[in-house]
């Protein structure tokens, strides 16, 4: 079991940068993979980033090298560094983890969410 807690939302001028945290509680994340998914209304829920227990990444396409997954297994801590950010990345930004840490099944512990929002 893990317990997930996101923050460093925020409201960024188009270009800006802002970086997510999302700390674990629990189970250590050593043992997970971590992914970041973003949602809002009206759209379906997507996801952005993922990094599994061996420090693999993955992200959206769409991105195109603007996002980048990392994490301090010591500070069981997964982050999000969001560069050249525009109005479209704009949802409310939700951390996850697995189960087994391959990112191969569906997500099992969710955080809250923390807000970004792009003018």
């Amino acid at each position: 079991h893990v317990q997930l807690v996101e923050s460093g939302g925020g409201s960024v001028q188009a270009g800006g940068s802002l970086r997510l945290s999302c700390l674990a509680s629990g189970n250590p994340i050593r043992s997970h993979c971590v992914g970041w998914f973003r949602q809002v209304p009206g759209k379906e829920r997507e996801g952005v980033a993922s990094i599994d227990m061996d420090g693999r990444t993955t992200y959206l396409d769409s991105l195109k090298g603007r996002f980048t997954i990392s994490k301090d297994n010591a500070k069981n801590t997964v982050y999000l560094q969001m560069n050249s950010l525009q109005p479209e990345d704009t949802a409310m930004y939700y951390c996850a983890a697995d189960r087994w840490g391959y990112c191969s099944g569906a997500m099992a512990y969710w955080g809250q969410g923390t807000q970004v929002t792009v003018s």
